[in-house]
């Protein structure tokens, strides 16, 4: 577990490393201070006084001397604690930042949440407040069972055989009590989840569910995380009660042994020497015992920190996007994908098998196909969200794999299909591609994408706080205020996926003057089912079942009579479409 807890701490580890050997040296201080004992009362017992003073004397001290270190240890404890706090969850931010997108499952993120909020507390107090007494417990009885092995041989087997056997019953009620830790954890971080998605969620839920907001499915993660946790507190008390009953056993095996050798003595087949010898032996024992109790003590904490510690040493191995040694800049804003294939799960089907592309700097391309036809992931691939497991994808020229995370990312900007808003003001959320970006230029983009109209009507303007994820905003507005996002970054090639799918007719077409707009200043590549987006167009790949089926200028695929025809002839008709008894469509 210490190793684990040093590589969490990565750079800070010296500090942890330097911290555990105080407390091991504090171990040894307090059981050099317990044997000290030992001469005193050898002395005592043989009524020579004035030998026991020196002895005693250095009992006074060591006591002295161990709280004062004791001080010393708990202070280097809370350093690490804080290096925990500070140091570990910008390492853990750093790393989840590298990750491939394809990480961040559900279950991944709530699990990660759970860990870096409520976990990474109970890792920051082990070494002040568990740490401590268990190393030093566990190092002050070797230093007694030394000193019984030199005045009671047999006694001192009995303690040194002791305490494999403890450690045995501690691994064994680690090992029992993992498996349900874990899953009460894991339950825990599903009811949080599901207590923010409550909370986030509430005009679906009552939609659906009525007054009562749709409380099913957090009553079933909470009750679940009950169960878990009953499950947990009946391993918790197995493992406290074998843990104490195998340090007991311990201390009665030295007790019956150090029981014989006084009998032995009374029935007068023992030295007086002898007899003290075992007198002091069977006070140390009761020494020997106090810390293995107090380590046992611990073992429910150490279990339960241990869960959190495998957390986060996990999501630290999950291997980051791979860098390159030698980054190379983009030349261009084309964008060119060769033989491209890729799986999200090694043992799953392809979604995409031996895709072909190319788009020149400053075209634009309309990417058609049916859900699950591959869209989506071969933006992925082009924003490195994940790589390509066969083929290459190029950005300007370059590999992206060859491209620094900077440079790739300042060539791209992205519109996505659910626009997310962070907590703050329509301007700090357009800011967010271009933080130094002027009122000016802000204003621009906001009147591109529509947005001025939506802040011409609030009461703040683009000053107006959004809330949670936009939650005080419709999708559409929520849609064109990603939009005005990627303007304004300004970046020479612009990724929309389905962009215009929450927006109105009016804003639709606003957006798709946008649109035209950029044509020759911005590579355009566009995830689109709108008949107008798709009419400017210079290019149109058809996709299906991962494949370039059809690639070709609009009119080229109309003429080719395909699927891109068969698709546009659906739109059509569905814009035609009325209801019976309102007249033909005009």
């Amino acid at each position: 577990m210490l190793k684990r807890f040093l590589f969490l701490l990565g750079d800070d580890a010296p500090v942890g490393r330097r911290y555990v050997w105080m407390a091991v040296a504090y171990g040894v201080l307090c059981g050099l201070t317990i044997v000290t004992v030992a001469p005193v009362l050898t002395r005592l017992l043989a009524g020579d006084w004035v030998g026991a003073l020196p002895w005693l004397a250095l009992l006074a001290a060591g006591a002295v001397a161990a709280w004062a270190w004791r001080r010393r240890v708990e202070r280097a404890g809370v350093g690490v604690g804080y290096a925990v706090l500070q140091g570990v969850r910008h390492r853990i931010g750093t790393h989840v930042a590298g990750l491939p997108v394809s990480w961040f499952t559900p279950a991944n993120t709530a699990r990660l949440g759970h860990v870096v909020s409520h976990g990474m507390m109970e890792v920051a107090q082990l070494p002040a407040h568990v740490f401590t007494p268990v190393i030093s417990g566990a190092v002050a009885p070797l230093v007694v069972v030394a000193a019984l092995l030199a005045l009671h041989w047999q006694i001192g087997l009995i303690t040194l055989l002791a305490l494999p056997l403890v450690a045995a019953a501690l691994w064994l009620s680690v090992r029992l009590g993992r498996r349900a830790d874990q899953a009460f954890h894991d339950d825990a971080a599903r009811a949080s989840h599901r207590m923010v998605e409550f909370a986030q969620a509430q005009s679906v839920l009552r939609a659906f569910n009525g007054a009562e907001g749709g409380t099913r499915f957090m009553a079933q993660a909470i009750d679940r995380q009950g169960r878990s946790a009953l499950r947990a507190i009946f391993v918790s008390t197995l493992s406290v009660v074998l843990n104490a009953w195998m340090v007991q056993a311990a201390f009665a095996a030295a007790l019956i042994a150090a029981a014989l050798g006084l009998l032995q003595a009374m029935q007068g087949g023992m030295d007086p020497g002898a007899a003290a010898s075992l007198i002091v032996s069977l006070l140390l024992v009761c020494r020997y015992v106090d810390p293995l109790l107090e380590v046992a003590g611990y073992g429910e904490a150490l279990r339960g920190a241990r869960v959190h510690l495998d957390a986060l040493t996990d999501i630290l191995a999950v291997p980051p996007m791979p860098q390159p040694a030698s980054p190379r800049q983009p030349q261009d804003a084309s964008v060119t994908l060769r033989g491209v294939g890729f799986r999200y799960d090694a043992a799953g089907p392809d979604v995409l098998s031996d895709v072909n592309l190319h788009v020149a700097s400053g075209s634009m391309t309309a990417l058609v196909g049916e859900s699950g036809s591959g869209k989506s992931t071969v933006f992925g691939l082009i924003a490195r969200a994940f790589d390509a497991d066969r083929g290459s994808v190029c950005v300007g020229g370059v590999d992206v794999r060859a491209q620094s995370a900077a440079d790739l990312v300042g060539h791209l900007s992205q519109v996505f299909q659910d626009a997310w808003l962070f907590q703050g003001s329509i301007a700090d959320n357009l800011r967010v591609g271009k933080p130094d970006a002027s009122d000016a230029e802000l204003r621009e983009a906001a009147r591109e994408a529509g947005v001025d109209e939506i802040a011409a009507r609030l009461p703040q303007g683009l000053d107006t706080p959004v809330g949670e994820g936009g939650a005080r905003l419709s999708g559409g507005e929520r849609q064109r205020i990603a939009i005005a996002r990627a303007l304004l970054k300004d970046a020479p090639i612009l990724l929309i996926d389905e962009a215009t799918a929450a927006l109105d007719a009016e804003n639709q077409a606003a957006v798709a003057g946008a649109l035209a707009r950029l044509r020759g200043k911005r590579t355009l590549i566009v995830i689109a089912h709108q008949l107008s987006t798709i009419a400017a167009a210079d290019q149109i790949v058809v996709l299906a079942d991962g494949e370039v089926v059809e690639q070709g200028t609009p009119a080229q695929l109309l003429a080719l009579g395909g699927r891109y025809a068969r698709f546009l002839a659906q739109r059509q008709a569905a814009k035609g479409w009325r209801i019976a008894g309102q007249g033909p469509a005009r």
